[in-house]
């Protein structure tokens, strides 16, 4: 697996929120893409995806331009995202909420029955949960139900959009443990989008810091944490 990101410019209107980016995921990698409100962090991901429009650049996927792919297609490659804001169905119990991520597969009972077993090692809670509706969910729930969701697509690389948002800080701590399992036991690749630039540095293999639109930085997340720099400007007081 791997994902290249050559060039790309994407317009809201006239207004240009990604200015010429690349950068590059590898198979195995959390890597983080951190930046200020703003930055263009949640629009990336929105184009790799397929919910945004490519102006120029490309987006490469296991040697493959994907950049005019219906996002339902990217889907069926391997590309999965939890979005920003969770954007679960309130009104589903969590089992439904889970088997509307493999919608798109034709997959066998048993296949489906796998999956489920995974999420559900990954998150006891959604088990208990299994017949509440998705709406009776605390945050911190909702949140690993977007997540299983996603993951019950088998992505070869998951997206993840602020999954601490609003979250309380022993939550917080939680969902990047399990951000953790994922990439180390089921071996999938993540790109991930943080305000809490610290929690997403300490998870994270490689960062770039993104500003306006651009990338600025990039090195491995180790030496960003210990950069004085960055520090001051996303890590310290009245950082989150």
């Amino acid at each position: 697996m791997h994902l290249e990101i050559k060039d790309l410019r994407v317009h809201y209107g006239k207004i240009e929120a990604i200015k010429g980016i690349s950068f590059n995921v590898n198979q195995g990698e959390i890597v983080t893409l951190i930046g200020a409100n703003g930055a263009g962090k949640t629009t990336t991901l929105k184009t790799i995806s397929g919910l945004r429009g490519v102006s120029s650049g490309s987006i490469i996927f296991d040697g493959q331009d994907i950049s005019k792919m219906p996002a339902h297609e990217r889907v069926n490659l391997g590309i999965s995202q939890a979005p920003e804001g969770r954007g679960i169905f309130p009104g589903m119990t969590v089992l439904e909420n889970l088997e509307m991520g493999k919608f798109h597969r034709k997959n066998r009972k048993n296949e489906m029955n796998e999956d489920l077993e995974m999420v559900y090692h990954l998150f006891p809670r959604l088990k208990e949960r299994a017949f509440q509706d998705g709406g009776t969910l605390s945050g911190g729930e909702q949140q690993m139900l977007a997540i299983g969701r996603a993951l019950m697509a088998r992505p070869k690389v998951l997206l993840l959009d602020e999954p601490s948002m609003g979250l309380a800080p022993q939550m917080i701590a939680n969902i990047f443990r399990i951000i953790t399992e994922i990439n180390k036991s089921q071996g999938v690749t993540i790109l991930l989008v943080e305000q809490n630039a610290q929690q997403a540095l300490q998870r994270a293999h490689r960062a770039y810091i993104l500003e306006t639109g651009n990338i600025v930085k990039t090195a491995p997340a180790s030496d960003l944490l210990n950069d004085p720099a960055v520090r001051e400007a996303y890590l310290g007081t009245g950082a989150h």
